[in-house]
Formats: C-alpha cells, structure tokens, sequence
C-alpha cells in the first residue's frame, strides 16, 4: 500500500523524470545533483511499491505504472500550488505551456503573461495541435495549450477549461513566385478549383483540418491530400515544396523564406483560438495566462468579428457561450 503522505518532493522528482525522460536534465530543472534525483525516485517507488520507470543506458521511458501514476501526481502537485498561491507562500511548480507555433498569437499571451506574474516560471512547449494537447494535458503531461476547443471531442472537453482569445482571421501561405503573390489579400472565390494544404493525415492538428474542410466545401477548393509528417521549419519547408500546395494559415503565422503570408478575404475566414486548460487546474500561471488574455483580447479587439465574417455555427455558439 503506497504511505498516504507521499511527499511533494517526490511526486516532483517523478514528474521532472516523466517530462523529461532523462535523469540529468530533471536533475537540472529541479536545481538538485543527479545522485539525489535517483535516490527520490527509488524511494517514491518503495513507497507505492511499484516500479515506475524503465531505465537503461540509452534511454528513460514510463513503466505502466509511471504512465498510471502521472495526472494523480499532477493533481496533487497542483493543489500544492493553488494552496501556495492562495496564502502567498511558496513557490508554485513549473507550468507547462504549448503554443503549437512561435511568433503568434499564443506567445504574445504568453509574453504578457510572463510580465505579469514573473515569479511564475511558464514554461513553453512548441509541439502542434490541440487534439494532440488536450490528450497531452487530460494525462498531466501539459498543463495549458490553444487552439480550436470546437474541434475536440465532447468527451474530451469536458475535462477541460476553456477561454475564448481571438477570431484570427485566416490566411494563404504560398512562394513568392507564386500568381497571387503579388496581392494584398486573396479572395476565396479566386481559390475555387484549386488545391490547399490543411494538415490532412495529422491526426495532431485534426481540430485544424475539420475547420478547414468546412471552409473549402463552401468555395469548392480542394484538400491537398497528406505529406510525411515534417519536423522543424526547415523539413517542414522542403516538404511544402515538393508538393507545391499552398498552405492555409492565420495572419499572424510567420512566413517560411521564400514565402508569403497573405490574408483571405470576401469574405474573411475565422479561426476560433481558445485558451485550454486541465479542470481544475490551480495554478498563478494560470489566472496570470487568463488576465493576459482578457487584457489583450479587449486592448486588441480580438474577440471582435469583421462584419460578414465566416465561421461555422458550432465554433461561434460554443465561443459566445464562453465569452
């Protein structure tokens, strides 16, 4: 039987393990040597009587149990951290955030978020999707992502928090070779007929691809069928490049070398971003990551649709509802 007072210690030393799946580098996140990192680790398994984690010279993973063990560790942790920031003592853990991408909309609250509460220590992750991060953080391996709530299944949004940040209006990403590089906005009746690359076949971005087939089904543009799943900006770029489809993206996505980012318009398409969370979930980095978002969503006039605007019934319910 595991001892009912399981230090927190401990479950951080499991968790630091977890994330990182490698001894050293959680030896370094926690601030502590490497000998005292295993030591924690061995005695928390005594303690559960279970062995957590398969360990061998090349790599660290979860045993089932490591596996079965990491959202109860998360939520005792973070109790811990909601008690800290309740009574002002404390250092609260870690947050995990993924932004999916750098340089949009997601890091501009994170940017603030971070001036806001800068004794927090907000961690960004640059993984790709919210259907891959809402499993990611139901099983306490990420705490906060963004993305197209709409797009998850009930089941799956029902353990989650969610609060509306913006109606980004969509974009075209294509050469600067291209026919229409030249424009200052692309009409969607202009990409009747053609094909567009929208993430098909990965089932990380799934939430991105269904508002996309929405979009094209009204226009008669075609889904560009799937590429090898591509890993960083510069594998990515080759790949988008051997199949010579442009690429459906928001404004604010930065551009590829040798590439435009050009709005769509007549009308403009919206993609529904929302903050995404763990239920109950207590954490300052959180309440810092949702002031920011109120601050910039009203500064910014984020929450406003362009009159005419178009965006799926589902999408505009569930983030009226929200907001």
């Amino acid at each position: 039987m595991p001892a009912p007072d399981t230090a927190p210690r401990l479950l951080r030393a499991f968790l630091a393990v977890a994330e990182e799946l490698h001894f050293t580098r959680a030896a370094a996140r926690l601030f502590v040597a490497q000998q005292a990192l295993s030591r924690d680790i061995r005695r928390l398994e005594r303690e559960l009587g279970a062995e957590l984690f398969v360990r061998t010279t090349r790599q660290v993973t979860l045993t089932p149990e490591g596996e079965r063990l990491l959202p109860y560790a998360r939520r005792v942790l973070d109790a811990h951290a909601g008690l800290a920031a309740a009574f002002g003592g404390g250092a609260a853990r870690p947050l995990l955030v993924d932004l999916n991408s750098d340089g949009m909309t997601a890091a501009r609250v994170l940017e603030r978020a971070r001036e806001l509460a800068p004794e927090c220590e907000l961690m960004a992750r640059f993984e790709s999707g919210l259907t891959w991060a809402a499993s990611e953080i139901l099983a306490g391996r990420l705490d906060v992502s963004f993305g197209r709530a709409a797009g998850l299944a009930p089941g799956v949004r029902a353990g989650l928090s969610v609060q509306p940040v913006r109606y980004e209006p969509m974009a075209l990403m294509l050469p600067a070779s291209h026919p229409l590089a030249g424009r200052a906005a692309i009409p969607l009746s202009e990409l009747s007929g053609t094909t567009v690359y929208a993430g098909a076949g990965n089932e990380r971005t799934r939430e991105w691809t269904e508002l996309a087939e929405l979009l094209f089904a009204a226009w008669d543009i075609r889904l560009a069928p799937p590429v090898p799943l591509a890993v960083g900006v510069a594998e990515f770029q080759r790949v988008m490049a051997k199949a010579g489809h442009p690429v459906l993206a928001v404004v604010d996505f930065p551009p590829l070398p040798g590439a435009v980012v050009l709005p769509l318009v007549d009308p403009i398409p919206l993609s529904p971003l929302a903050l995404v969370w763990r239920k109950g979930l207590h954490h300052p980095g959180v309440a810092a990551l949702r002031t920011a978002t109120d601050q910039l969503a009203k500064g910014k006039g984020w929450l406003e649709r362009p009159p005419g605007a178009w965006l799926p019934e589902g999408d505009l319910s569930l983030m009226c509802n929200l907001s």
